[in-house]
């Protein structure tokens, strides 16, 4: 499946109207013409525009670097000393792993990060950033489900292990009741936050994904929790959606939400609260 313009713009937040003059001014770039003549880009020219964008980004000319190999761009990367240029370096290498569905590889670099810097640094550095440019693709439909599973579980796997190396929660409150609704799979920024609240030593009672309204109901009513949380990836039907809100609005608890649709504009309620940014979030639970 070949990526269009609009894609690659967003994946590597260089404008359309750019990566068009480098097709015509440079050679890295071959992209294929469909029937409608709508150019379609390979996994291979994604990577490549990832690696060039970050070399140009760090102050390379466009010209220099269209003399390189692939070879000479990767060493040169590699080379490259801020520390936020590392990253952007590995979440590139990440998104080409997933292209090329090589699983492998994108564990060994998940596992050298948190070898060297933690779980929550690995998650809030690394994984955010790899979410962020691919997540419009995942919410559209444009990335294989094959490669979306095989990342996603990959990185499943790796908070979860975060979460069993953590003591059980010495407090008693507050009592957080984290769950994704109907319909919703998208696990890993609930995980992330189950693994901080831990962290932190609240106790959580971890429902997972795809939970009806009734069975949060249940709960609520038998061990009343302070807060109830989801992490919302994908956007559901706005009619669920406000529907879900309103049923959650009745419960004497303060449900919080965070992810994609907590950045739209919704019906306030008095014990709703939006979180917009993973910052948001850190800062919300630092201050329990």
């Amino acid at each position: 499946m070949g990526f269009s313009i609009k894609e690659l713009e967003t994946i590597s937040g260089i404008k359309a109207h750019t990566i068009r003059i480098w097709e015509q001014r440079y050679n890295f770039l071959k992209p294929e013409r469909t029937a409608t003549n709508i150019r379609t880009y390979s996994n291979e020219e994604l990577k490549t525009l990832l690696t060039v964008a970050l070399l140009n980004k760090h102050g390379y000319k466009i010209s220099r670097i269209d003399e390189m190999d692939q070879e000479q761009r990767r060493r040169t990367l590699l080379q490259l000393g801020e520390a936020n240029a590392r990253t952007e370096y590995l979440v590139n290498e990440l998104i080409g792993f997933m292209v090329d569905l090589k699983a492998l590889e994108f564990e060994l670099i998940l596992n050298d990060y948190i070898r060297e810097f933690g779980m929550e640094a690995t998650v809030t550095t690394l994984i955010f950033s790899f979410l962020e440019k691919v997540g419009i693709l995942w919410q559209t439909d444009r990335i294989n489900p094959a490669q979306e599973h095989i990342v996603s579980n990959l990185i499943r796997q790796k908070i979860i292990c975060g979460i069993e190396g953590l003591p059980f929660p010495e407090r008693k409150d507050p009592l957080f009741l984290l769950f994704l609704p109907e319909e919703e799979f998208h696990e890993m920024g609930l995980l992330f936050v189950y693994y901080l609240l831990r962290k932190k030593s609240i106790p959580v009672i971890y429902l997972g994904a795809n939970v009806p309204v009734k069975d949060i109901g249940y709960i609520v009513d038998i061990k009343k929790p302070d807060y109830l949380y989801m992490h919302l990836t994908a956007p559901p039907r706005q009619v669920k959606f406000e529907k879900l809100l309103n049923q959650l609005s009745q419960y004497p608890a303060t449900t919080l939400l965070s992810g994609y649709m907590a950045e739209l504009g919704h019906k306030p309620y008095e014990n709703i609260r939006m979180l917009t940014s993973l910052h948001q979030v850190l800062e919300y639970l630092e201050a329990l």
